[in-house]
């Protein structure tokens, strides 16, 4: 999504988010949610809802009651209640959709510890403030890790976030291993003259703070829709058929991709209709095994033992019948019976309609016709040359 001040100009050349991702639609940010409930009135006597999503840095969201009854729309920056001293960050959704929201992630609005108050809606000194502990994150973090390393601690320093007022920093690190970062508090503490917060985190929600461009060509899932994160295994891959590549397999938060549970029930549910790959089909001509499966077309190929290179494809319905005649222990004549309708036509039915180049016209080499045939012109034009230097000196 993207709003009017992101769109292209007259010449085709993007604009650019004019309002550096604080625009009034809030469409360009991290986990944004659509607020299809804002051109519908309330019925009478009832009250607006007091619930308001606030958004902070790297997509991180809390709900805050707004008991001072502001007039507060998408995109207002407001100070917001902390555990000591005051928060900033910007308002992303307000109405009777926060109370869905709310709802599906189990949040009462009563509750005094997780849902604290808005306090009003941030001055220019406070956006001020706000800005300058922003702009010391970057050079801060690059500080952080070499202390890290000089203390050889087995962590990565991934974000740091100050608060609103500047008043603490938090820093968020990941570890596979459980760390002692007493000592490296102290150099913190000494160092940036603030007061420090540790927070570990795991690969995947590093990913989604830090967001990235996935091997699909799109954002990651994680910093843009995706909340929760379900264990991916292995097997999943097995079932598509997929090659165990970890390179290809894994993200860029090193751990196996998210997206191999999308269609995992898809074809878990067309398995059902095939026989188990390490079911043997007992024939007469001999025992074949299963070699590849063809989810999408229906397919399966199998080789008898001792003949590994000859293949025979067969339909999972016809699998299937094989083996209940085996359970009953009937034997078939031969898989060729079955495979001898499912032999492929291999002619080409490519044509050139709209004059388009082979796809495959790179992969041969340039052929040298050209170049011999302008050696062969040069040779002669020399040749003549040659022969007509004797003929003028005769006639002279």
């Amino acid at each position: 999504m993207a709003c009017n001040s992101c769109t292209t100009d007259k010449n085709g050349q993007p604009k650019g988010c004019k309002n550096n991702g604080t625009c009034g639609t809030d469409s360009c940010n991290k986990l944004t949610v659509f607020d299809w409930l804002a051109n519908m009135s309330l019925p009478n006597g009832q009250e607006p809802f007091i619930g308001v999503e606030v958004r902070f840095k790297n997509g991180r969201k809390h709900y805050y009651k707004n008991t001072e009854n502001l007039t507060l729309s998408i995109g207002d920056i407001v100070a917001t209640q902390a555990k000591s001293g005051h928060d900033i960050g910007m308002v992303t959704l307000t109405g009777e959709l926060v109370r869905v929201q709310m709802k599906r992630k189990k949040i009462d609005i009563d509750d005094a510890e997780n849902v604290l108050k808005i306090y009003r809606k941030a001055s220019q000194k406070d956006i001020d403030i706000w800005s300058d502990s922003r702009d010391k994150e970057e050079p801060m973090k690059v500080k952080a890790r070499q202390f890290a390393i000089d203390l050889n601690l087995k962590m990565k320093i991934s974000d740091i976030e100050y608060q609103g007022d500047g008043s603490k920093a938090t820093f968020y690190y990941t570890a596979e291993e459980r760390v002692d970062f007493r000592e490296l508090i102290k150099v913190f503490a000494r160092e940036f003259r603030t007061r420090i917060e540790m927070k570990q985190v795991g690969f995947r929600q590093e990913a989604a703070r830090l967001g990235g461009i996935g091997s699909c060509g799109r954002e990651l899932c994680c910093s843009t829709w995706l909340t929760d994160f379900r264990s991916v295994s292995t097997s999943a891959a097995r079932y598509q058929q997929l090659s165990l590549n970890p390179l290809k397999l894994a993200g860029q938060c090193g751990k196996l991709k998210c997206c191999l549970n999308y269609e995992l029930d898809a074809y878990l549910d067309a398995l059902k209709s095939f026989p188990k790959t390490d079911a043997k089909l007992y024939t007469e001509k001999g025992v074949a095994v299963c070699q590849k499966t063809d989810i999408f077309k229906g397919l399966m190929w199998y080789a008898y033992e001792g003949e590994w290179m000859n293949w025979h494809v067969i339909t999972a319905e016809q699998a299937n019948e094989i083996v209940e005649k085996n359970k009953k222990k009937e034997k078939v004549a031969s898989l060729e019976e079955y495979a001898a309708e499912h032999i492929q036509d291999t002619k080409n039915e490519f044509e050139n309609v709209v004059g388009q180049d082979s796809l495959t016209r790179f992969d041969n080499p340039k052929s040298n016709k050209k170049r011999n045939n302008k050696r062969k012109s040069r040779n002669k034009n020399r040749n003549r040359k040659r022969n007509q230097q004797p003929n003028a000196k005769k006639k002279q």
